[in-house]
């Protein structure tokens, strides 16, 4: 018994020359959320070491206006991630600066009636000008307009489509990437979001304005996926929608093959950085221990989370990754989930 609890000695950090991953691997033998950091990156480096396995990345909150946009870029782009399930926001916020515009640096402490006023927007300490904001909402709805409205699109195939039209343009924004990439991208809640804004100026233009968005072919399409490998990882940077969508695609598979809905497939991979709590007992801080009772993972699987704001460990991770992986990584081909759409 006592061998198990003094297994592993905690190692304090020695202050010298080192990388950005000798650092997190480092932090792994402290304790704390430090430890939990190298737990995480260490689960993520396995899924990308294994074969015959599909990395999901669940993206929430409103990033993209805080600096964090490129380094998701980069991870589509050195296929650290097959499938992206995000908020409508981190899919549209990061087009205000790909379109050339800005957001600067603000305060919480200021007078919102005078931003208002001025027609500034404020996330937090980030200032958005609203004129620049709504271009990005224009910009949105011009793309739309020129869509078949014969046809239902799943968010993947019209974000799909959303990045071929963006490529065109010379707008390099996240989906832009997974355009390139052909990896899907799933918003389960898209009309949260400039699109939702877009949508009604459209329908203000042209009373004959339809679009048609179909999130249960969203599910279907996702559950498909998860069903075509034999293993899974789930890498969470926060919780809300995207955490959900693909944890609900584990238990899904076997009702989509077959009708049963006895058994799951639980991902055997799995990683969260999240600053919820799991007492208040919502989905974006349970613990993944918990969801082993729903069998979105299981008791063997590489389990890790992290209590960390986002903007503090996604540069950690990304960059240590970057070091670990120079070549970057293949990536299952899912180009079959665009269909008729890659045809010229």
């Amino acid at each position: 018994m006592d061998r198990e609890l003094f297994s592993e000695p905690v190692k304090a950090v020695e202050v010298g020359e080192k990388s950005v991953s000798e650092l997190v691997e480092a932090m792994r033998n402290t304790a704390y959320q430090a430890r939990a950091l190298g737990e995480v990156l260490r689960v993520w480096e396995e899924a990308i070491r294994a074969e015959d396995t599909v990395i999901f990345l669940g993206l929430a909150g409103s990033m993209s206006t805080a600096g964090q946009w490129k380094m998701v870029k980069w991870l589509i782009e050195r296929r650290f991630v097959d499938v992206l399930v995000s908020t409508g926001a981190n899919i549209t916020e990061d087009l205000v600066e790909a379109m050339g515009f800005r957001y600067w640096k603000g305060s919480p402490h200021v007078d919102d009636a005078e931003l208002r006023k001025k027609r500034v927007y404020r996330f937090h300490d980030v200032f958005v000008k609203e004129s620049d904001y709504i271009e990005m909402e224009r910009m949105l709805a011009d793309f739309m307009a020129g869509l078949d409205g014969s046809r239902t699109y799943s968010s993947a195939e019209l974000l799909f489509l959303l990045g071929k039209h963006l490529e065109e343009r010379k707008v390099d924004g996240i989906v832009t990437s997974a355009y390139r990439k052909r990896v899907p991208v799933f918003v389960p809640a898209i009309v949260d979001s400039g699109f939702g804004v877009a949508y009604l100026l459209n329908r203000h233009r042209s009373k004959g304005f339809r679009l048609l968005v179909d999130q249960f072919k969203d599910f279907e399409q996702i559950v498909t996926i998860k069903s075509k490998f034999s293993d899974s990882a789930a890498i969470f940077i926060g919780g809300g929608v995207p955490k959900d969508f693909i944890q609900l695609a584990a238990v899904s598979v076997d009702v989509l093959l077959s009708g049963d809905m006895l058994e799951t497939r639980p991902h055997r991979f799995a990683a969260q950085v999240t600053t919820d709590s799991p007492f208040w007992g919502g989905l974006s801080g349970a613990t993944l221990e918990e969801a082993v009772s729903w069998g979105k993972e299981s008791k063997q699987s590489l389990k890790a989370q992290c209590f960390c704001d986002a903007t503090i460990a996604l540069p950690l991770l990304t960059h240590a990754l970057n070091e670990k992986f120079r070549e970057g990584r293949k990536g299952p081909d899912l180009s079959w989930v665009f269909g008729d759409l890659l045809k010229p």
